[in-house]
């Protein structure tokens, strides 16, 4: 088994692809930007799964903390053969509402950031003839508002266009675009989410357990369940826009990692 590093690692579908890969015997690479919290789930990991785990503490809003984390993926000792770049957050409000930093620090983390890692992290996977991106994004994707929709969007884009580069070179790219999910951030960012139906939601474990048997089917796409599935092929065949009042109810502000 090899190495799987992931972002935003310490709750919420990071975590749940960390306790996924180490169940599954891989060693991990924990990152995040609560080191407290980072120690505390390596050392449950290790205790449960018999893996080995590293942490690294960074803030992929800053150039410090992705440097790092390029760093660690060019590692040839312990090299990484997976990498999820999960770590993410959403800003409330319209887009003239939001401050233009917290816009950067969005476009430096869903972009840049994985720009770079995935960059960071191929050319070696590659070289082994072996290895798998997983980009995590949204439906929002797909019903796009404001920034963050266009930033999962560009992540979108960006996946399919690396996984077609690299047909053949036992490489693979998937976007994951899982919809409502349900984690800690939601209580811990004090939203209100007592107008989305409970049909909605998603357990980061299923999500997570969708991505995987797509990476491993080959697929560069990734829309867990039947209900959002239905969500985007509805998105790519009305206007521009037509499911503006779905995607607002997902402009809650949340963070992961």
């Amino acid at each position: 088994m090899t190495t799987a590093l992931i972002t935003g690692a310490t709750a919420g579908i990071g975590a749940a692809f960390a306790r996924r890969l180490a169940e599954d015997g891989h060693d991990l690479v924990l990152v995040a930007r609560d080191t407290e919290r980072l120690t505390a789930a390596a050392g449950q990991l290790a205790e449960r799964f018999g893996v080995h785990t590293e942490v690294l503490a960074a803030d992929l809003a800053t150039e410090a903390g992705i440097g790092a984390v390029e760093e660690r993926l060019r590692q040839a000792e312990r090299p990484v053969g997976i990498l999820v770049n999960n770590a993410g957050f959403g800003n409330k409000g319209a887009y003239l509402d939001v401050p233009l930093e917290q816009e950067l620090d969005m476009v430096k983390v869903h972009i840049e950031a994985v720009l770079r890692l995935t960059g960071a992290a191929v050319p070696g996977m590659r070289e082994r003839g072996f290895g798998g991106v997983v980009n995590v994004a949204s439906v929002g994707a797909f019903v796009p508002r404001g920034t963050y929709g266009a930033s999962k969007a560009w992540m979108v884009s960006f996946t399919l266009g690396v996984a077609r580069d690299l047909t053949g070179s036992g490489v693979r790219l998937l976007a994951l675009c899982p919809g409502f999910t349900r984690t800690e951030f939601h209580q811990r960012a004090e939203m209100g989410t007592g107008n989305i139906p409970r049909w909605a939601w998603l357990s980061a474990d299923r999500v997570v357990d969708e991505a995987l048997r797509d990476l491993a089917r080959g697929r560069s796409l990734s829309v867990p369940s039947k209900r959002y599935k239905m969500v985007v092929a509805l998105a790519r065949l009305l206007p521009a826009g037509g499911l503006g009042g779905f995607s607002s109810k997902a402009a809650r502000t949340y963070r992961t990692g």
